[in-house]
């Protein structure tokens, strides 16, 4: 019987897309380790980048209880909004947030993130969950990985001076979060 590769999905951000920051380095590295390392390309342009949008193209991709699930910036609340209805095994937030910003992209986000998340069914809906913040995010500030740590019970890691995790603050490879993917999903002998 041919063993099925665990499946890790990675959610780029608002105005995002597959080929940016360290999206494309994660996923080869997860291939080498033997995932099948998905990156779909969401509609990013203002007016298309609306949850609704988001959801109807995460429909075109298969998935388990088994895969793993990364965001990025607003990949977080779309995540979220994904738990609240679906089982993932392990959840990486990174540069995550729920509410609004209190800036510029507020009109763009709104959608994903602007509501009450049912966190007593996201909480149900994934076996580990992990949330990876910077000090000096331009965009997320710190206050909010916290308050998303809060809702999801959990202590997120702070990374100092990484910015937004993204191309503008030269983060083209990942190696904390890989390993932390690797250490989490690693089937350790019975």
């Amino acid at each position: 019987m041919i063993k099925k590769k665990q499946k890790a999905i990675i959610i780029h951000g608002s105005g995002g897309n597959p080929e940016e920051c360290w999206f494309p380095w994660l996923k080869q590295k997860l291939e080498e380790d033997g995932f099948e390392a998905i990156v779909p390309a969401f509609p990013s342009d203002e007016k298309n980048q609306k949850l609704e949008n988001w959801i109807k193209k995460m429909k075109e991709y298969s998935f388990d209880d088994e895969t793993i699930i990364v965001g990025h910036s607003l990949g977080c609340p779309f995540i979220l909004n994904l738990l609240e209805q679906k089982k993932f095994k392990n959840v990486y937030l990174v540069a995550g947030f729920v509410g609004l910003l209190n800036n510029q992209f507020d009109e763009v986000i709104k959608t994903f993130s602007d509501k009450t998340f049912d966190w007593e069914k996201i909480n149900k809906n994934y076996e580990k969950i992990a949330i990876i913040y910077s000090d000096d995010d331009p965009y997320v500030k710190p206050e909010k990985a916290l308050e998303l740590g809060e809702n999801l019970n959990t202590l997120p890691t702070l990374i100092k001076n990484a910015g937004h995790f993204n191309s503008e603050s030269n983060y083209y490879e990942f190696p904390y979060l890989l390993e932390q993917i690797k250490r989490d999903n690693t089937k350790k002998p019975s």
